[in-house]
């Protein structure tokens, strides 16, 4: 009863995308109304044929004749236009339900990305979409065209002969069964052959996207062995939801119809010469039983496409529903002013369960800079999502310009904090879009935010200059290369806070002077906090915090801290004799 209740809830739900879409779809139901007419008045014409003219052919059995065809042409054109109407009802319903899937995942927080694999949510706004266009394009007009097409060939066949038409009736109930047990034993396993789809592409993204870290680690024939598991439960699976289509679907529903027609037989054969029923009248009811069980017949093929659908369809509104947002902000007008930052005893945890950030507490004013180091988990980066505000922290307050930072409307936030991440991420367009982010800027500002970064120098020697294409994540550029576009980027913004997570952790030595330039610009006068790895690039910082398990153990500058010969002398020691090395 309960995955009765959700496929309603999921067709209703699918149905209100209609009235968007009313008129045309109002159009489509009247073409196919119009030709289910067409196609039961066909026989009609051929039985009167039979009856009347079949032995003298004269010029008005010629014109019956003509206009038999004829309105096998005419059935043809309406059906057509009708298909027609129809799919573009469908493709437009598609449209919007990928629009409002898309919307809603981009409002998603982070804590949702971290659970759900990319390649689960890419099946479901594709794969899953596409098979609601199937259902929208085909399957919907082919059970609206069945339902239209029974029931007036129903009515046809009582007008003609009552009697007959009650036992042909009598084989309906079973059609009526077997549709339903079809429907109970197909629903679970469709379910699972599509939630195992996109496990498999899941698991392809997933290897596409680190196939650099699988070669280089030798991993191919695990992770061939791990894809064959899956693929191989989908097979089986998928056999499964196969088995059940040729069981349930044409062989059941054929044996129906060749009962149907024996009785049809047996009937005209005992009982035609007493009652007196013609040929034309037998050849009719030959065609209505034909018309009476195909549409069944094509509906119950099409059952599990509409099962696969209505599964897809629930994937898809699960994705559009989810509610794992980002932290709520306020809608208040106020602007960031100066950028001075402050974290106060601030708690934070991502599970609820193991404290990542235990009571944190700093203070950077406007033009400083203070920098974060430690070992990997101790909460460097946890502190940067808290504060753009990724995730919401537990405890504590944090504040920007002495205001709670939940006060400022999101854009607000976003537009006045500058990120800069350790693995530069360049988009699929060109250099100028890339810079551009598509904000409303003109070719004069992305030059010269490029000029301030220093990435101007090396736009210029390419062929195409800021026209030149960018390939996905920016591959045919270097390391330093990219991330000067990454600062140009940010610069382009003019945001007041900039923050820099590892920003020259994979930079090239040659490049590495550029870069450290580029970010001493883009330091002045701006509130920075960095995290960094490498502690000769931050050396200059106001002030240096050491973190361990989320809490801050030593602060202070780069003298001071060397001077306590703490954990930081220690980071430093080594590093300086690594490099000697």
């Amino acid at each position: 009863m309960k995955n009765n209740s959700n496929q309603w809830r999921v067709f209703k739900r699918l149905m209100s995308y209609l009235k968007s879409y009313k008129w045309l779809t109002a159009l489509a139901l009247g073409l196919l109304l119009l030709t289910t007419i067409v196609k039961s008045l066909i026989p009609l014409v051929a039985s009167y044929f039979i009856d009347h003219f079949l032995t003298q052919m004269n010029q008005t059995a010629m014109l019956i004749l003509v206009g038999y065809y004829l309105m096998y042409v005419l059935q043809t054109i309406i059906q057509y236009l009708g298909n027609l109407f129809f799919a573009r009802v469908s493709y437009s319903i598609v449209r919007d339900i990928r629009r409002d899937a898309f919307a809603n995942m981009e409002k998603l927080g982070m804590s949702y990305f971290d659970k759900t694999p990319a390649g689960s949510i890419v099946s479901r706004i594709t794969n899953d979409t596409e098979a609601i266009s199937e259902m929208f394009s085909g399957i919907l007009s082919s059970f609206i065209s069945a339902i239209f097409i029974f029931t007036v060939t129903l009515l046809t066949m009582l007008r003609l002969n009552a009697g007959l038409t009650g036992w042909i009736a009598l084989f309906l109930p079973f059609i009526f069964i077997l549709v339903n047990i079809y429907r109970k034993k197909s629903v679970q396993v469709i379910a699972k052959t599509r939630s195992l789809l996109s496990d498999i592409n899941a698991k392809l993204a997933e290897s596409i996207e680190g196939i650099r870290i699988v070669q280089a680690f030798r991993q191919e024939e695990r992770l061939k062995n791990e894809f064959e598991i899956i693929n191989q439960e989908h097979y089986q699976y998928a056999n499964r939801s196969m088995a059940l289509d040729s069981l349930f679907l044409r062989p059941a529903m054929s044996l129906l119809k060749l009962l149907a027609y024996a009785i049809l037989m047996a009937y005209f054969g005992f009982r035609g010469m007493k009652l007196g029923i013609s040929a034309g009248l037998m050849y009719a009811f030959i065609q209505y039983v034909n018309r009476l069980f195909d549409p069944l017949i094509e509906v119950t093929q099409n059952f599990s496409t509409l099962q696969t659908s209505m599964v897809s369809a629930g994937r898809v509104f699960d994705l559009i529903d989810e509610l794992t947002y980002e932290p709520s902000q306020g809608n208040s007008s106020a602007k960031v002013q100066e950028g001075t930052i402050e974290f106060r005893d601030v708690s934070f945890s991502y599970d609820g369960k193991k404290q990542i950030l235990d009571k944190i507490s700093f203070k950077v004013k406007k033009g400083e800079t203070i920098a974060f180091v430690g070992a990997t988990g101790s909460g460097k980066s946890s502190i940067i999502n808290v504060l753009m505000r990724f995730y919401e922290f537990q405890s504590g307050q944090v504040l920007l310009d002495g205001r709670d930072i939940r006060q400022y409307a999101q854009d607000e936030l976003r537009q006045n904090i500058g990120l800069v991440l350790q693995d530069p991420f360049l988009y699929h367009g060109t250099i100028a879009s890339n810079i551009r982010m598509y904000q409303k800027l003109s070719d004069e500002e992305v030059q010269a935010a490029a000029e301030f970064v220093d990435a101007d120098q090396f736009i210029q020697k390419l062929p195409e200059k800021y026209q030149t294409p960018v390939s996905e994540r920016g591959s045919s550029f270097s390391t330093g290369q990219r991330q000067l576009l990454a600062f140009a980027r940010t610069i382009a913004t003019q945001p007041k806070i900039l923050i820099l997570d590892e920003a020259t952790a994979n930079i090239d030595s040659e490049t590495e002077q550029i870069v450290q330039n580029s970010l001493a610009k883009m330091r002045q006068g701006r509130t920075t906090i960095a995290i960094a790895h490498r502690l000769s690039t931050i050396q200059d910082a106001n002030c240096i915090y050491v973190l361990d398990k989320g809490k801050i153990i030593e602060s202070g500058c780069h003298e001071d801290l060397l001077a306590k010969q703490g954990t930081y002398y220690k980071m430093y020691q080594l590093q300086a004799g690594m490099m000697e090395n």
